[in-house]
């Protein structure tokens, strides 16, 4: 069924009986969301659009969501169909963070700590591991299908293979799972911190979130000190201070492949 179909998507996939009132939340490239209401409850419902190359597992998302909504972490899935792209939660309600809410020291504290308890989350089998490395190939790869020649990403091929190098040379972490898209508005502030979308899940360093946050915020040299520490319960040393910064530049050379790509 169509995307432009989201009311017979909603009467078929929300629970509950009778009409549902509708209202636009989103509607970008990969996809739309909406606010269902029935039966007297509130959902959140996101149809995904058929695009490819995309770099996400629809299946592996819903199986994460499960184990990061029964932590509290995530909203409770009321429907999950990966094969037709069309997702229902429960409504988290909530707020996001303004620019100057998310760097108020307690704020920091709190998301690090949500993070954390992400990080300790079980992993799905089989597990979706991914690396800076195995994103910038594949998205280099996908650019290349797509006869494309990226001119930014191109141009910063070389840093981006120093960088990595760099990080190679550093003692890794142990790989944990990381929602990999940690910015304000995936993060739902209410009575507790919720997070959003899923859909870039997968294992990683832990640091990865950590960098999503810092650059999608547009994060400072001082804030992402103050992010890091806050994570480590302590101050950081010079190797993980390095870390997040060699990690905070690759996140940012995938988002610019990204970009280019879609």
């Amino acid at each position: 069924m169509p995307r432009s179909a989201p009311e017979e998507l909603a009467l078929r996939w929300v629970p509950g009986a009778g009409p549902v009132t509708l209202r636009p939340l989103a509607a970008g490239l990969l996809n739309e969301s909406y606010r269902v209401e029935r039966s007297g409850r509130v959902y959140s419902m996101r149809l995904a659009a058929d695009v490819l190359e995309l770099g996400v597992d629809r299946e592996w998302e819903c199986r994460v969501l499960k184990g990061a909504a029964c932590a509290g972490l995530a909203p409770v899935i009321a429907h999950c169909e990966p094969s037709r792209g069309i997702l229902v939660t429960e409504w988290t309600g909530g707020h996001a963070w303004t620019a100057e809410e998310l760097r108020l020291p307690g704020n920091i504290r709190a998301l690090t700590g949500l993070l954390r308890r992400v990080h300790a989350l079980p992993i799905p089998t089989p597990a979706r591991i991914m690396s800076p490395a195995t994103w910038i190939a594949y998205y280099g790869r996908a650019a290349a299908r797509a006869g494309m020649q990226p001119a930014a990403s191109a141009g910063l091929r070389g840093a981006a293979n120093a960088h990595l190098a760099a990080l190679a040379e550093i003692p890794s972490a142990r790989g944990v799972l990381c929602h990999s898209d940690v910015h304000r508005l995936n993060l739902a502030a209410g009575a507790r911190l919720v997070l959003l979308d899923w859909e870039y899940a997968h294992v990683s360093d832990p640091y990865w979130d950590l960098a999503a946050w810092i650059a999608n915020n547009d994060g400072t040299v001082s804030f992402a000190a103050d992010v890091l520490a806050a994570y480590l319960e302590r101050s950081a040393d010079g190797c993980e201070s390095e870390r997040l910064g060699l990690l905070n530049w690759l996140y940012d050379y995938v988002c610019l492949q990204w970009s280019e790509l879609y």
